[in-house]
């Protein structure tokens, strides 16, 4: 079996499930009381930024968090299930996987924000910092960028 790389990957899941631009979720969200965002990134990404209102649920721990009987279990989650739910993370990769496993385990109405909270914050709309204070676009942008490590970058590239 050939290899694929992330990039790959996400990209075949993105083909795979309905995508949203941030600019569309709260005419989606208007349409569709009762909307789901479902945050999956890490714990620390989600308390340095997040769309007010969404659920953190890290991508971890996705699959047991979506069903009832695991430590894991967050039921708002599991009650969700025939609900829409919008799957956010930084760029829309995780998401677009995340999206996928959800489909498969029986959400029946699961987009993915193509994007991620970057291009939420690339379209001006409001990021909270996990003290109810919206942040400046500038600001909430170095929260979510991530640097690399040296030994984060591919050899050819060092």
């Amino acid at each position: 079996m050939a290899r694929k790389t992330y990039r790959q990957l996400a990209a075949e899941a993105a083909a795979q499930i309905a995508e949203i631009m941030p600019w569309d979720v709260e005419g989606f969200i208007g349409g569709h009381p009762g909307t789901l965002l479902l945050d999956i990134r890490e714990r620390d990404e989600f308390d340095r930024a997040h769309i007010a209102g969404s659920l953190n649920v890290p991508r971890g721990i996705l699959e047991a968090a979506a069903e009832w009987d695991y430590p894991e279990t967050v039921a708002e989650l599991v009650e969700a299930r025939q609900r829409p739910v919008i799957v956010i993370c930084r760029s829309g990769n995780r998401s677009a996987l995340a999206a996928v496993v959800l489909q498969e385990i029986g959400f029946s109405d699961v987009y993915s924000m193509k994007l991620g909270v970057r291009g939420w914050n690339d379209a001006d709309l409001p990021l909270d910092d996990g003290s109810s204070h919206l942040l400046d676009g500038d600001d909430a942008e170095s929260l979510l960028a991530g640097e690399l490590r040296p030994d984060q970058i591919a050899p050819a590239r060092r």
